[in-house]
This record gives C-alpha cells, sequence and structure tokens, in this order.
C-alpha cells in the first residue's frame, strides 16, 4: 500500500462481533493522537456490540448484514460498493467473520489487513486454540498480515508469541493471547500511519527503520 503520512489515513475497521481489537486500535489513535482517520466502522451483523461501542465514541457505523443477500458474491459486491465509497486507504478486519471473495481481495490488493490468532502459516482457518493445544506446540501466538484470495495465507507484518501453559484451556489461551493481539494490531496502525510499511515485490513485507517485528508477550523483542 501506498500512503505518506503528511494527511491521516483513512481507515474502514470490519468487524462481526464486540470488536475487541477494533477497540484497542480506536483508542491508540485517541491517545497517541495518530495521524488516522476512522472513516467507518462496518458490520455484517447489525446486533454487533462494537457497533454501539463505537457509536458512542460519535464513529460512523453502520450494518450491512450477509443474511441480505442471496449469495456471497452479492454480499460481496455489496461491501465492495461501500466501501469504494468511503474511500478507505487501508480496510483492518479485526474479527470479522466473514470470507472474502477473491474478486473482492484483488479490487482492494495491498490494501486489506486481518489479525489471524495463530502464528501463521501455523493453524489457518477456524479454532485455532483447539489446534495449538492438539499438536501440544509450546509456543502460540497472533499474526498481522496483508490479506490475499488464500484463506489466511498473505505476507506477515507482525507477529506476537506467548508460551503455551500445562494448565491452558482453548479459553483460557484465548484470553491470555488477546492483549498480546491488541499490542501488536495497534502497532502495525502506527506503522500504516507513518508510511513505513511497504509490500516488495517479492511478496516480503519490510517496515522502514524495523529491525523486527516480533513481540513475546506484549513487550516488542528485545
Amino acid at each position: 500500500m501506498e500512503h505518506t503520512p503528511e494527511r491521516p489515513l483513512r481507515v474502514a475497521i470490519l468487524i462481526s462481533g464486540r470488536g475487541s481489537n477494533m477497540q484497542a486500535l480506536v483508542d491508540v489513535v485517541a491517545a497517541d493522537r495518530l495521524p488516522v482517520q476512522v472513516c467507518a466502522v462496518l458490520s455484517n451483523r447489525a446486533d454487533a456490540a462494537g457497533l454501539d461501542w463505537a457509536r458512542a465514541r460519535g464513529l460512523p457505523a453502520e450494518s450491512l448484514s450477509h443474511r441480505d443477500f442471496d449469495s456471497r458474491d452479492a454480499f460481496d459486491a455489496a461491501l465492495l460498493a461501500r466501501l469504494d465509497a468511503l474511500a478507505p486507504d487501508v480496510i483492518l478486519l479485526a474479527g470479522f467473520m466473514r470470507v472474502l471473495g477473491a474478486d473482492f481481495v484483488r479490487h482492494f490488493n495491498g490494501r486489506i489487513i486481518n489479525i489471524h490468532p495463530s502464528l501463521l502459516p501455523a493453524f489457518p482457518g477456524l479454532h485455532t486454540h483447539q489446534q495449538a493445544l492438539a499438536q501440544g506446540v509450546q509456543w502460540h501466538g497472533c499474526t498481522v498480515h496483508f490479506v490475499t484470495p488464500v484463506l489466511d495465507h498473505g505476507p506477515i507484518i507482525a507477529q506476537g508469541v506467548i508460551p503455551v501453559l500445562a494448565s491452558d484451556t482453548p479459553d483460557g489461551l484465548a484470553q491470555r493471547l488477546l492483549p498480546v493481539e491488541h499490542r501488536v494490531y495497534a502497532q502495525v496502525l502506527r506503522w500504516l500511519a507513518e508510511g513505513r510499511v511497504a509490500l516488495q515485490e517479492d511478496g516480503r513485507v519490510q517496515v522502514a527503520g524495523v529491525e523486527h517485528r516480533a513481540w513475546v508477550g506484549d513487550t516488542l523483542f528485545e
């Protein structure tokens, strides 16, 4: 994606539920006075709690229910048209529980970013915490990545890791990981706002002035 910090970064955030990552992103924009304009919070569910949270903070928030459309392609087309009208520089998926079609992703090539609760390329798809425990891995984490037509397979921007404990359950592991998700996604948004993130021709990500992009817990690796 191309952005210069001479103007605010226009961001659309897509959610399906309470949007805890969306809340963390909005909070860091306000707390750090980032040059970011949240032009919309969109949800595929009208009852998503995150919409009320966003509205309470004066953000434009609306729903576009996938259930109102006869097909996945029809929903994608309507969402694409709405986002085109909003003209965001970047689209941030924050717990958006819909798989976006290949045509949609290609239309916004290099402009859609997602956070996934695993250390990609391990454990794409759903039930990542159960998968991690079932495989006996000793480190688990989250990945912020560019979205491509291949599910959970895009170029990696940053990752955060936590140790897996013998006492962990899927729910407990998810709860311990959530603050790390918030920390990593917020930092990626800072880099985006500063115009430091570049997707290279070889498909890898470079962040100007950053030697590595890894967190252990909620602390940047040293």
